[in-house]
């Protein structure tokens, strides 16, 4: 078996680095967010690090990295307020993959690599029209994580579309049914397979399947 320590972790080349510790720590979530500038201009970026904060109020957040370059998503978000999240499907993950090029400000994302952009209910941000599932959001607050000086982006959910066929009658979404992709590390991408769900756990009980209909 591999053994890395402190001191063979710092001495790895930075991008072999970069590459192994994005990706051990396991599958992640894969989503384009949508945000428009003051002047109109759309853009459309892909994150892996959209995170699940609370479900009342239903709050999500996702990190940005240093703003020691042009984060056109961040200045969106924070001049306008709202943003769309956008989950990757199986079909579009490549064009997703796309929207990591270094455009110029005036560049939008959706007509660089052909996917389809739509304004739903009269939300201001746009929505990507290949996603089977989108969220409508709000900006609430940011949090500046001293250790490496990324930010944590905090954001209410106001409004969710999703297929019919998906959701089990107690609300779960059953995201592979959506043909939701996940990430791994900066440049990889997965179709997990459903195992299961289970009763909730409690000390000298044996979980059970809550699969409905099993």
């Amino acid at each position: 078996m591999n053994q890395l320590f402190t001191e063979d972790i710092a001495e790895l080349p930075s991008r072999f680095r970069a590459n192994l510790i994005n990706s051990i720590t396991g599958y992640k979530s894969c989503n384009l967010i949508g945000s428009t500038s003051e002047e109109g201009l759309t853009n459309l970026a892909i994150f892996s690090s959209v995170i699940h904060i609370g479900s009342s109020p239903p709050l999500l957040g996702f990190i940005l990295r240093p703003l020691t370059v042009r984060r056109d998503t961040f200045a969106n978000i924070k001049a306008l307020k709202f943003f769309t999240v956008n989950q990757v499907s199986g079909e579009m993950y490549q064009k997703a993959h796309q929207t990591s090029a270094k455009y110029e400000m005036e560049v939008s994302e959706f007509h660089e690599t052909g996917i389809t952009m739509e304004y739903l209910d009269d939300f201001i941000a746009p929505y990507v029209a290949e996603s089977t599932i989108k969220m409508g959001c709000r900006y609430v607050n940011h949090y500046t994580l001293e250790e490496n000086d990324c930010l944590l982006v905090v954001a209410a959910i106001e409004r969710l579309y999703f297929p019919d066929g998906i959701q089990d009658p107690d609300g779960f979404i059953r995201l592979d049914k959506a043909d939701t992709v996940t990430a791994m590390g900066m440049d990889g991408y997965a179709l997990p397979a459903f195992l299961d769900r289970l009763t909730y756990a409690r000390p000298g009980s044996e979980p059970r399947t809550i699969i409905h209909g099993a």
